[in-house]
């Protein structure tokens, strides 16, 4: 049997392998191995040319982490900590979501993810988490994961097999105005909302956490297996 194929979307940034140093289109490979390990065929997708012109030709979708969306889209000034706004990268996610709501695409969104689809739909963000719960747990340092207790939804809970999770994250932004048409399928006991799912659609959910920080990945074999059919 074919493997599905996951497009999943990447970061442009300046980057160093072996001798060179130069701007790149680049992802984590725990999304690539995750994919792969879950029976699907992964396939990057970089902010260039017409991406959610190839809604129709995937099986599924990942938008992955990244930087932070230009708060002008929800229309707000941004704030001094926003950061890593990389225009190009929302125009072309901000297209692919929008394609794969209308078409009906199995989608996966991560951090980043869970952001984009929250603002197109109409939805706003808390631009710096820390000032409204307290803390900096969510991203407790440049490059290093946070682990924070989370409660799941009945749904997302039969993925992981339990109600209870404390997974990987890196956020300092999550939402504020819920969008119409989301429910939220998690929080963390500060109250900051962490999964969210569209109303009515066969596999359409999104995670402030990162998934692919851990061993083991059922999002993304819920994902591939809503791919195969």
């Amino acid at each position: 049997m074919a493997r599905p194929v996951i497009g999943v979307t990447c970061y442009v940034e300046p980057a160093r392998f072996t001798v060179w140093d130069m701007p790149a289109a680049l992802l984590p490979y725990m999304y690539v191995d995750h994919i792969a390990r879950a029976g699907g065929q992964p396939v990057i997708l970089p902010p260039a040319g017409e991406p959610a012109a190839l809604a129709g030709r995937l099986d599924g979708l990942i938008i992955a982490g990244g930087g932070d969306i230009d708060p002008a889209r929800y229309g707000a000034p941004p704030a001094e900590q926003t950061g890593y706004v990389r225009e190009f990268r929302d125009e072309a996610e901000f297209g692919l979501m929008e394609a794969a709501l209308r078409t009906g695409l199995p989608f996966l969104g991560i951090c980043r993810g869970l952001q984009v689809l929250n603002v197109a739909l109409g939805g706003t963000l808390h631009q710096h988490l820390p000032d409204l719960v307290g803390h900096t747990a969510h991203s407790p340092a440049p490059g290093t994961f946070g682990r924070l207790p989370v409660r799941l939804s009945p749904g997302l809970a039969k993925i992981y097999d339990g109600e209870d999770l404390t997974p990987a994250h890196y956020h300092h932004q999550a939402i504020d105005r819920l969008a119409d048409g989301l429910e939220v399928t998690a929080r963390s006991d500060d109250g900051t909302i962490e999964a969210v799912e569209v109303t009515g659609a066969a596999f359409a959910l999104a995670v402030q956490w990162h998934p692919e920080a851990d061993e083991d990945g059922p999002l993304f074999h819920a994902l591939v297996a809503a791919a195969r059919h």
